[in-house]
């Protein structure tokens, strides 16, 4: 982080990263990241048959995780 350019007025890589930690504890990506694949698709953007998933995404049915029960 502490590459950012100065000229964009990204403060510094600190601050950035703590925004970055704050922003994902309290699901500001995963919101974002839904909107913007919701208007994706509604634009006839996205071809969904190139999508893909992996279990580091999405476990697979029945599979435990580290340090669940």
């Amino acid at each position: 982080m502490g590459m950012l350019p100065q000229e964009m007025g990204c403060g510094s890589g600190m601050t950035c990263w703590r925004r970055l930690k704050e922003w994902h504890e309290v699901g500001v990506r995963e919101r974002l990241h839904k909107k913007l694949l919701d208007r994706l698709e509604r634009a006839d953007r996205i071809d969904w048959s190139r999508a893909s998933l992996d279990s580091a995404s999405v476990p697979a049915p029945g599979a435990k995780r580290p340090g669940r029960t």
